[in-house]
């Protein structure tokens, strides 16, 4: 009898596995808020729809700065209602708007696709290319990059899954190919965040609003260093592996039955050959149009001393682009499917057809997004976050410089699997961080470096971020595919982080 081979479960019965634990994991550590049946149950609607509790969050935010996180852990355990969930009065945390426009890009790409411009677009790209596809990955890898560095490119990443994997897959290489440089690419530009305002913003202004005045000159400093080394070591095995692949396709990580899901995806058989029209030519002008105006909607203009868009672009959404976030961009994907079937002459029932097919292949994707805001959501209300922020804080008293900073790099490690969200990470830990850093003589620019490397770091591979797991199900690639890749490439830039922290440590 043939022995069956292990399979790795999905994502969603990782996530949820995951949702299970951490719901158990509660009841026994101290101090934390046992979860209940109920709540682990809810989470993944948590994760789809909760509402934070704005005066639960603001008491325990005034208590983490003021008295530190025992206090706050006992504000939390004090409070009548969850800190986040369905039934509160305040301010949206849930997943919906990530998953509504998810949906709703995915009806854009149906479109398109319908109108076999895509198809087109990424086969004139390939041929243009012969023999040069490698250097698309440097080029997308770059690009990505700055977008992470600059406004921290994340989840509006997710925008770009399916026509970057469908160029890689037709220049011969893989889906992990397109993974790969899209997360290392926008990852390590959020890792180096430079003007980063989701990450290096958040972080000087928790520092200063505890009296920590930050050198925002060095802070950029150490940011280029971590940028450009990262980056460039991800490139280096990226481009090792696509060349692998090009060359032998049996190279590939991909389990068979991932690549024949890929291939069914993404590669469609060419019965004629493709000719632009005028009318083609004007679809494609306004597919690249429909992502360059998001682009440009989400990067905070005004942060860089540009006034002009904010005082005359905000017609059509009612927000400026340069302010631009989730529903702004659903909104301007549903106008552009509409504007793009049009032009191309599809029919009424035509387009919605297409629109609605192109949405239902961008659902479990959406429902993969809102179950990993729900795993954090669970450790949120519980205080697990802040109990394990507290604990780590004791281990760095009385340590070196050298090994402070590196131990530091290595708990925000551990508190962005927790808090996924670099912004709600620099809240919660500026606050104790930067003044700690002041006690000990140690440079606090130092503590937000290595707090933009550590979540940085740990957001590449996390399953607890949407965008990890929801660009791997759009690419049709397997988490446990993703982790054998990348394995050695976190190692990499986790040795090379530790070097530029520890040379920082010895000039500031």
């Amino acid at each position: 009898m043939k022995k069956k081979k292990f399979q790795f479960p999905s994502a969603y019965t990782i996530l949820l596995t995951l949702t299970l634990v951490i719901g158990i994991l509660t009841h026994f550590v101290p101090e934390v808020i046992p979860a209940k049946v109920s709540d682990v149950v809810l989470a993944p609607m948590n994760g789809m729809v909760g509402v934070r509790d704005d005066a639960v969050h603001s008491a325990v935010q005034e208590a983490m700065q003021n008295e530190g996180t025992e206090k706050a852990l006992e504000v939390l355990r004090e409070s009548e209602n969850q800190y986040i969930n369905m039934y509160n009065a305040g301010s949206l945390k849930g997943a919906i708007d990530v998953a509504l426009c998810t949906i709703i890009i995915g009806g854009f790409l149906g479109v398109v696709t319908r109108t076999g411009v895509l198809d087109a677009g990424v086969g004139a790209i390939v041929k243009k290319l012969k023999g040069k596809e490698i250097y698309l990955i440097p080029v997308i890898m770059i690009l990505l990059s700055i977008g992470g560095t600059a406004w921290g490119m994340c989840e509006d990443s997710l925008a770009f899954y399916v026509i970057i994997t469908a160029t890689m897959i037709m220049a011969g290489f893989d889906s992990v190919t397109s993974v790969a440089a899209m997360i290392l690419g926008a990852g390590t530009g959020v890792l180096g965040s430079t003007i980063n305002p989701f990450c290096i913003g958040a972080a000087v202004a928790g520092a200063e609003a505890v009296g920590v005045s930050i050198n925002q000159g060095t802070v950029i400093g150490l940011g280029i260093a971590l940028w450009f080394t990262t980056l460039a070591i991800s490139i280096f095995f990226v481009m090792r592996y696509a060349k692998k692949v090009k060359a032998d396709p049996t190279k590939s990580l991909m389990t068979e039955e991932e690549r024949k899901l890929a291939k069914e995806h993404f590669v469609k058989e060419q019965t004629e050959e493709h000719t632009f029209t005028a009318r083609k030519k004007i679809c494609l002008a306004l597919f690249g149009l429909t992502f360059l105006v998001m682009v440009i909607g989400v990067v905070p203009w005004e942060n860089f001393g540009i006034n002009f868009l904010a005082e005359n672009t905000g017609a059509i959404t009612g927000t400026y682009l340069g302010a631009w976030y989730f529903n702004e961009i659903t909104i301007w994907f549903l106008i552009m499917s509409i504007v793009v079937g049009k032009v191309y002459g599809l029919k009424e029932k035509e387009l919605i057809s297409a629109f609605m097919k192109g949405a239902e292949e961008m659902i479990g994707v959406a429902l993969i997004v809102a179950v990993s805001r729900g795993v954090s959501f669970l450790m949120t209300n519980s205080g697990l976050d802040l109990f394990v922020l507290d604990k780590a804080v004791g281990v760095l008293n009385g340590v070196s410089g050298i090994a402070f900073i590196n131990i530091t790099y290595m708990i925000f490690m551990g508190l962005g699997f927790l808090i996924p969200s670099t912004s709600g990470l620099a809240s919660v830990t500026m606050p104790i961080f930067a003044p700690l850093a002041q006690r000990l003589d140690i440079a606090p620019e130092l503590v937000i470096s290595a707090f933009s490397a550590g979540s940085g770091i740990l957001n590449l591979v996390t399953p607890t971020s949407g965008v990890i797991m929801g660009g791997l199900a759009i690419a049709k690639v397997e988490y446990s595919t993703w982790l054998k890749f990348v394995g050695k490439v976190l190692l990499c830039i986790f040795i090379a982080t530790c070097l530029i922290l520890s040379v920082g440590i010895m000039i500031l």
